[in-house]
């Protein structure tokens, strides 16, 4: 389209060859080709004026060249993250270790869009290798060998009570104590429930779950009026522990450390608002320390 707008302007293709830096039959040889494929001639070979076939063509070809310079722009723009949309998935807990790189993402890149998904941990795999997200947020290693692992923070499940419980003044507990609590449960299973039966199973002890409900600010206000005992990640109690509101009691035999996990597809090419963002994962790990961290894991057997 450029040969063709250059033949155009000039009215000679000796001109537009001068013009383009080539040589004239290699000017003649792509109009030539350009009225083959269309079966069109477009230019009067004594006049170098347009045909009528060549003035239809010409307002076409100025749209392609400024599409594509403007396309040009925009890659540009991107590749500066001027513009773009980093797109995310994470459950109700995982969202919120992404809060304060996300605060100093939007303040690098004020340009981007960002967006966290809500999904179940379960789907979120799926999600990342159908490409409905570029990233996700774990608390268990993914076993499919398509996914990659980086662990961007490192969380523990606690024990939490109201301070009015029993066990608030005591603050320790062992597993046979637990056994005879109530506890307050998430609805939806995890591989970390299952961890947490297994754990009290290997002490003959049966894990009393007396009430579920659909989410952890759910769980964590219940159990805050002085209803059961639950077993909660503590980023996720974090300020009620803080405020008193929640006590946590320690479990002498239980000991669950969480790893949160970014993914994403291991045969594909991240995009730079995606790279940017795991950058900023490594250097907020490097800055904040523990609990925050940055290392990528290798594929999983069984998941942790």
């Amino acid at each position: 389209m450029e040969t063709f707008l250059a033949v155009a302007e000039e009215k000679s293709f000796s001109r537009a060859a001068l013009r383009l830096h080539r040589t004239q039959p290699a000017v003649s040889q792509v109009i030539g080709k350009l009225e083959a494929e269309l079966g069109e001639s477009l230019f009067e070979r004594q006049t170098g004026s347009l045909t009528d076939a060549g003035e239809v063509l010409r307002e076409y070809a100025v749209k392609l060249v400024n599409l594509r310079d403007e396309a040009g722009s925009a890659l540009k723009e991107l590749r500066s993250l001027h513009r773009g949309r980093l797109l995310l998935a994470a459950n109700e807990y995982t969202c919120l270790c992404l809060l304060p790189l996300i605060h100093e993402y939007t303040r690098r890149h004020p340009n981007v869009k960002v967006e966290v998904q809500r999904s179940l941990a379960s789907r979120i795999g799926d999600d990342v290798l159908a490409n409905s997200v570029e990233l996700g947020v774990l608390s268990f290693q993914p076993s499919d060998p398509q996914l990659r692992s980086v662990v961007i923070f490192r969380d523990e499940l606690v024990c939490v009570v109201s301070p009015n419980h029993s066990l608030a003044k005591e603050g320790m507990a062992s597993v046979k104590e637990l056994g005879r609590e109530r506890f307050v449960a998430h609805n939806i299973a995890s591989p970390q429930r299952q961890r947490v039966f297994q754990a009290f199973a290997q002490h003959r002890t049966k894990l009393p779950i007396w009430v579920e409900l659909p989410s952890l600010d759910a769980i964590k206000r219940f159990v805050a009026m002085g209803n059961g005992v639950a077993l909660s990640p503590k980023l996720t109690v974090a300020s009620e522990l803080r405020m008193g509101s929640l006590v946590e009691v320690k479990a002498r035999e239980l000991n669950f450390e969480r790893k949160l996990r970014v993914v994403y597809r291991k045969q594909t090419a991240l995009s730079h608002t995606a790279r940017a963002f795991l950058k900023i994962a490594e250097e907020y790990a490097v800055q904040q320390g523990d609990p925050y961290y940055f290392q990528a894991e290798r594929v999983s057997r069984a998941g942790n």
